[in-house]
């Protein structure tokens, strides 16, 4: 950067330069006084030029190379702070605007304040170069452009404020873009289904009409202050032509110093007409930098746990009177929970929609954090717990399978597990039914299985998350409603390979099909974020209660 700087530096120096030289071209030169003017000056100003275009490129080159660079660490400083957000923040359904920040934003934040440094330093320095030189030729001559140059800045700094709530609207306007758009990506079936294509198309309309109207206004602010500062620059030349002429006739101004002086002030107009102009970059360059460190100085999630478990954990998983309220709720999400699940049980929790079954679960790998009480793991309060350690603990098979666009056998042995070999990936996915079909594929454990794992079915993708699950081999087990969307067919293949997975682990189940769980060894039934009831099947069954009509309920469906 500081080279960068110098060379800025030397690139002003030669533009005066230019200038001076009119003086003694003009006075001697073309008087014949001085002959080796013949080829000193052409040769004078070659070099000069040469000088330049060096300094030039050389600077834009070293500042390229900061901006890239500092986008690059910006970029990864970004993402790490992403992955440490808070679950209730990607909850808040913002993916616009956070992908907007990665692909817009941060180029925006390095790619303007390469510009606006640029300018600011070589456009500065050659300005005050050239009025250094304008007071040589004329001190009075010089007052009044002095004089018009505050002016011209007081123009400008009229329209500052205007185009950086303008561009402030823009950044959140191209999130909204970014968002409509992905939704119609991943809808696009949705929306050939059910016609909305017109609806789709007025909502794309609207944001994009916004924005034309957005950048309308930030052209209309940006083209009015040429205009406005040509004439404060006409002005000013009128009045150095009116005095110049007086000293001519007086016989203190020569042709010659006129002419350097004029030549000086031409060159002057220009650096300071960009000066005006990057006014409007430097706004577009503080929007998308608030909006790229709001991002950086988010909170994360909190870490505040320093214990470990000493030696292999069994599972037992304790909530004792926990409770949870969501921030601006009117109730309780959960109240009062007391459960006791040992080591290698597996729980069933059941209840209607809304009933407070997966904030429970959740609260285990601390995604939510329960508002009173305390959950343990054999005996540690998970709250003192180091979250990566907590969390090497459990293993989580929900409805939703996430998987990443990379082969199948990176997916198993995803994550932490990268070091797992080809033979431990193949055991898990024949445990998990997936190894025959998984072999009958041309590259086997080197498939892509696509974007969201497009190529592959429900039944395969939860099967895939089963392997996962099982190479990563921890005590506790979490499945969230993981049987749920599948057909018969493909629920039962899954069913067996969860099983296998919930061999010696304290599982606990969160289901609406309530075939699915009646073999486990607690049934705990939540209605409006307490537990209503608790027990095995039959025993739940002939109490004849909320889960007795939930499963009477059912039976008449199927």
């Amino acid at each position: 950067m500081l080279l960068a700087i110098l060379l800025m530096a030397g690139a002003a120096a030669t533009q005066p330069t230019l200038a001076v030289i009119m003086k003694p071209l003009l006075d001697d030169g073309f008087a014949g006084t001085k002959p080796h003017y013949v080829w000193a000056i052409p040769l004078a100003v070659v070099g000069l030029i040469f000088i330049r275009g060096v300094c030039n490129f050389f600077s834009d080159y070293l500042l390229a190379w900061v901006a890239n660079n500092v986008l690059l660490g910006m970029r990864k400083d970004m993402f790490d702070r992403l992955l440490g957000l808070p679950d209730a923040e990607f909850k808040r359904g913002d993916s616009g605007r956070l992908l907007n920040r990665f692909t817009i934003d941060a180029g925006n934040v390095t790619g303007y304040a390469t510009d606006v440094l640029t300018v600011l330093v070589r456009e500065t320095l050659v300005v005050c170069a050239l009025i250094v030189v304008l007071l040589y030729m004329s001190w009075k001559l010089t007052l009044i452009v002095i004089f018009m140059l505050p002016v011209s800045v007081l123009v400008a700094r009229t329209f500052i404020k205007r185009l950086r709530r303008i561009n402030r609207d823009t950044v959140n306007m191209n999130a909204e873009l970014t968002r409509v758009v992905s939704e119609g990506i991943d809808g696009q079936r949705v929306i050939k289904l059910f016609d909305g294509y017109e609806n789709e198309s007025k909502r794309f309309g609207y944001v994009s009409g916004r924005l034309r109207r957005f950048a309308m206004r930030s052209a209309t602010a940006d083209a009015a202050m040429t205009p406005l500062t040509q004439i404060c620059i006409a002005i000013s030349v009128a009045a150095v032509i009116a005095v110049a002429l007086g000293e001519a006739s007086s016989g203190t101004l020569t042709a010659g110093g006129f002419a350097a002086f004029m030549a000086a002030l031409a060159q002057i107009f220009d650096p300071i007409k960009r000066l005006t102009n990057i006014a409007g970059k430097m706004q577009k360059m503080l929007v998308a930098a608030e909006s790229v460190f709001s991002l950086i100085d988010e909170q994360q999630e909190s870490d505040k746990g320093t214990a470990h478990f000493q030696g292999p954990v069994q599972g037992r998983i304790a909530f004792r009177g926990v409770s949870h309220r969501f921030p601006d709720s009117q109730r309780d999400t959960l109240s009062d929970i007391e459960l006791l699940v040992e080591p290698g049980q597996t729980v069933a929790l059941v209840g209607r929609s809304g009933s407070g079954k997966t904030t429970l679960v959740n609260m285990i790998p601390r995604f939510v954090s329960p508002t009173g009480g305390q959950i343990l793991i054999d005996g540690h309060d998970i709250e003192a717990l180091a979250l990566r350690d907590l969390r090497a603990q459990l293993s989580l098979v929900s409805q939703d399978v996430v998987l990443f666009d990379d082969t199948i056998g990176a997916n198993v042995g995803y994550g932490a597990l990268h070091d797992a070999s080809e033979e431990e990936i193949r055991r898990a996915l024949a445990d998990a039914n997936l190894l025959d079909f998984v072999d009958s594929l041309p590259d086997g454990l080197n498939t892509q299985v696509g974007e969201n794992a497009a190529r592959m079915s429900g039944g395969q993708r939860q099967r895939l998350a089963i392997a996962r699950a099982l190479i990563k081999n921890a005590p506790v087990l979490i499945l969230d409603e993981a049987t749920s969307a599948l057909d018969n067919e493909s629920e039962r293949q899954v069913q067996i390979s969860l099983e296998r997975l919930m061999q010696g682990r304290t599982t606990l189940v969160i289901a609406h099909r309530l075939s699915t769980v009646q073999k486990a060894d607690i049934i705990v039934v939540l209605d409006a974020g307490r537990i209503v009831e608790q027990g095995r099947h039959a025993d739940l069954l002939a109490a004849n209660g909320l889960y007795a009509s939930l499963y009477a309920m059912q039976f008449q469906e199927d």
